[in-house]
């Protein structure tokens, strides 16, 4: 019998470093979509600042209705908040395969609610109840999205969705990036821009 150090490593053994390799990968990426998330919900790719001389902060807690001087929420901002909270779903769903959707669900909304709050304490606009509804929408569809790539590729819809996760990331960094150095502007009418960025140039408002 040849000894146990003269042996072949086993597949599993092979496999092992690269799969810790790829998980960690999936860690930075996730961190990397959790920076970009709360510069584009809480500063709207505006330089980080706090108003402290805002004029009054504001929680609008009927969703999808006009309330707390602010009109009803619109379908393409409805839309633009779903979609930013989609690959939260996926990201969750790769990096804790065992939870049951509904944990997920509930981490989605938590994420949410706490990002409401941040603008609320940073006096960031409207903390609106609307948001954290379309977030956890996105996130649930992130979710039904893995699991019906699961479904349809079997064991490699996972590596799919990863290698798309990856992609899409890098893409939305480098987006944000040209977006941040453009002239146009997505901060609401209420939200005073760095000096910065504040002069001239076309100007768009998303109330997020």
């Amino acid at each position: 019998m040849a000894p146990a150090f003269d042996r072949e490593p086993g597949p599993d053994v092979m496999t092992r470093p690269s799969r810790e390799g790829g998980r960690v990968a999936l860690v930075v990426l996730f961190a990397v979509y959790l920076i970009l998330l709360v510069w584009v919900v809480l500063w709207k790719l505006e330089l980080p600042h706090v108003d402290w001389h805002a004029r009054g902060r504001f929680i609008k807690l009927v969703p999808f209705v006009a309330g707390a001087g602010s009109d009803a929420s619109g379908p393409v901002e409805v839309f633009a908040n779903i979609v930013l909270f989609v690959p939260f779903g996926i990201y969750l769903g790769l990096l804790a395969p065992s939870w049951q959707w509904w944990r997920a669900a509930g981490a989605v909304a938590v994420a949410s609610l706490l990002l409401e709050i941040a603008q609320y304490v940073l006096a960031l606009g409207i903390s609106d109840v609307t948001d954290i509804v379309a977030n956890t929408a996105g996130g649930l569809a992130g979710i039904g999205l893995l699991a019906l790539a699961r479904r349809k590729r079997e064991a490699r819809g996972a590596d799919v969705m990863r290698r798309v996760c990856s992609i899409g990331t890098v893409i939305a960094l480098l987006a944000c990036g040209i977006l941040a150095e453009s002239p146009l502007r997505f901060a609401p009418l209420d939200v005073p821009l760095h000096p910065s960025t504040a002069l001239g140039g076309i100007r768009g408002h998303w109330q997020g």
